[in-house]
């Protein structure tokens, strides 16, 4: 199993991103931790579920394409929305 390396390796861009950058005053900026956290809690658990099961593949290019990238792609979408639902609370406040 290899599915966790696509959010992994989207959690360490999103991190070395955030740090670099430190934008705090823009949308993304202001919630960036947030995908970064969710990204990392998620790739950790596949890492430990799949170390501990027996079933660690690193390079198994199909899951990689099959798994990893729609489970990034639906990460980043619900995070899209939480933002948005966000902002749109604050801009109502």
């Amino acid at each position: 199993m290899a599915c966790f390396i696509v959010p992994l390796t989207q959690a360490v861009a999103t991190t070395v991103y955030r740090k670099v950058t430190k934008q705090s005053d823009s949308f993304v900026g202001r919630n960036l931790k947030t995908l970064e956290q969710m990204l990392w809690g998620g790739s950790v658990m596949l890492l430990i579920d799949h170390l501990v099961n027996g079933e660690l593949f690193a390079w198994n290019l199909r899951e990689v394409l099959t798994v990893g990238v729609p489970m990034s792609v639906v990460v980043t979408a619900v995070w899209a929305i939480w933002c948005f639902a966000k902002e749109r609370k604050a801009v109502k406040a």
